[in-house]
């Protein structure tokens, strides 16, 4: 700590002697007219004297953050980054004068300067700018980690004091962009991803919306709400959970295909692939079904690894991972089967608490009195760790979702029947979408029966007042706008997070979020 508070002492009375220079070290702006990687690409090579002499008289202006510094006697380089790369500046004495030269002595590693200059090729074959003058824009106080790299003789690249604490570069996200290389690439990625995203959904003229955050309601998802408070109307709100209501709602007002990208809120665990605050895109689409949803899912992904790998193959924490179309499609009882050796549909629930009991599969006892979530919490437990390469994992129990129409197989007649035999499972057209063992989204044929969606959420208020802590509270409005009538229709949800982290090889979420949430130092 001494020694920074040294480092910050010298650049404090450097900036003394800037000022005493009468310069401004935090001037208004700078006129840029190139970025580092067009001047090194857009040079030539002189064929002459004539023609070198010629391309000095083509003045540029680069700006940069000093990366690396060396500074001689009358004659100096440092390299400096812009938001492009880098590129080596030149400064003599005799070119940029006295003065100026005297300014670029009191530069240290992290000021920001502006550079006038040409573009040339020095002896030791790098493109650089020769400076003619040399601006201060950013006066630095505190010095950045400076990384170090040394190649051996067999190439092998060491990094000296690397800025490689996890901790502090998800605090000083700020430092973790300038000195790691990569990390910028993966965001930009993560824009690229969301325009591909934003693309294909566009081109089946799907129509981007917004929906509110603060809502008097949450619902759309089994999970616990932040609470807050209006002082104004003195009323109790929640960071949403979920868009899908709201997005329903413009479905039966006449908005036939709808996508939002939203912040959604969940007050739970924080792990790899779980953050409170994510990202994550949902789109509905009347007059379809799950199946309709499934062939648009795997397009919009395959699409999103083509535009930031140019291929539908990604690597993964050393596991290749192929996203071409089409992805295989399991029903869960199936995978199961697969999984376990049973068949459950022709199992007591007593029978498949016992299986599980003896394997050794944990499950909240919560949820014993449903048969179709004890289905749930063993496909959970026992299959999700199999499914590697892109699965869509269809017809789930109607326990796990009041919102999913039943499978288009059940007469009307069964329905009544089924839904007074706690033996029988009723399953519901719903799929996840599997890769890397996670979940990646969830989509339905969105429930539209009125009386049905009734007395599904009404089912869900009893077991929260059961015990079970995720369930949707009951939400009126929502109901009164399924009896105004919403016409067939598939949604889904996409958590871009964890796409993200797939198309770009991160290891956990924090790596693909600027700012993840940290507990305070």
């Amino acid at each position: 700590m001494s020694e920074v508070n040294e480092l910050v002492k010298s650049r404090l009375n450097a900036l003394e002697e800037i000022k005493k220079l009468g310069i401004n070290p935090y001037p208004h702006r700078f006129d840029v007219t190139v970025n580092s990687a067009d001047a090194v690409s857009g040079f030539k090579d002189p064929a002459d004297e004539a023609e070198a002499e010629e391309q000095k008289k083509n003045m540029v202006a680069v700006a940069g953050r000093i990366m690396a510094i060396r500074k001689m006697g009358k004659a100096s380089f440092c390299h400096i980054k812009d938001d492009m790369g880098r590129i080596q500046i030149y400064i003599r004495q005799n070119d940029v004068g006295e003065e100026n030269y005297k300014l670029f002595k009191l530069l240290d590693i992290g000021d920001i300067i502006g550079v006038n200059g040409f573009v040339f090729r020095t002896k030791m074959g790098e493109v650089s700018i020769h400076a003619n003058s040399v601006t201060l824009l950013t006066k630095t106080i505190q010095p950045l980690p400076v990384v170090k790299e040394e190649v051996t003789e067999s190439g092998e690249k060491i990094v000296h004091d690397a800025f490689a604490d996890v901790e502090l570069r998800y605090r000083q996200r700020y430092i973790d962009l300038i000195v790691n290389e990569g990390v910028k690439e993966t965001f930009v990625k993560r824009t690229k991803i969301i325009q591909s995203i934003k693309r294909t959904l566009e081109n089946y003229n799907f129509f981007e919306v917004e929906t509110p955050t603060l809502q008097s309601i949450y619902g759309g998802a089994n999970a616990k709400p932040f609470v807050t408070h209006h002082n104004a109307l003195n009323l109790p709100l929640y960071l949403r959970i979920s868009n899908e209501l709201y997005l329903k709602r413009l479905v039966v007002g006449g908005f036939n295909r709808v996508y939002e990208f939203v912040r959604d809120f969940r007050n739970e665990g924080i792990d790899r692939t779980h953050n409170p605050e994510f990202t994550q895109v949902e789109w509905y689409q009347a007059y379809g079904d799950y199946f309709d949803s499934m062939n648009l899912f795997e397009e919009v992904v395959e699409q999103a690894c083509i535009s930031v790998n140019g291929s539908t193959k990604a690597e993964y924490q050393g596991v290749e991972i192929d996203f071409k179309r089409p992805w295989k499609r399991l029903k869960m009882t199936d995978a199961i089967s697969e999984t376990c050796g049973i068949d459950v549909l022709n199992m007591s629930k007593a029978d498949i608490i016992k299986f599980m009991k003896d394997k050794g599969i944990e499950f909240d006892p919560k949820i014993s009195h449903s048969k179709g979530l004890v289905i749930s919490a063993l496909f959970e437990a026992a299959c999700e760790d199999s499914l590697v390469q892109p699965t869509f994992v269809m017809d789930h129990p109607i326990d796990s979702t009041p919102l999913c129409k039943p499978l288009r197989e059940y007469s009307m007649q069964q329905l009544e029947e089924m839904k007074n035999d706690p033996e029988q499972v009723i399953f519901v057209e719903r799929f996840e979408p599997y890769i890397n063992k996670w979940e990646l989204g969830n989509s339905y044929t969105e429930l539209n029966d009125p009386v049905l969606q009734r007395s599904l959420l009404e089912q869900q208020v009893e077991r929260g007042r059961g015990g079970e802590e995720e369930t949707h509270p009951l939400d009126e409005d929502f109901l009164r706008a399924i009896e105004i009538g919403m016409p067939p229709t598939t949604g889904v949800g996409l958590g871009v997070d964890r796409l993200v982290m797939l198309l770009t090889n991160s290891a956990t979420i924090r790596d693909v979020l600027f700012f993840p949430l940290m507990r305070p130092q």
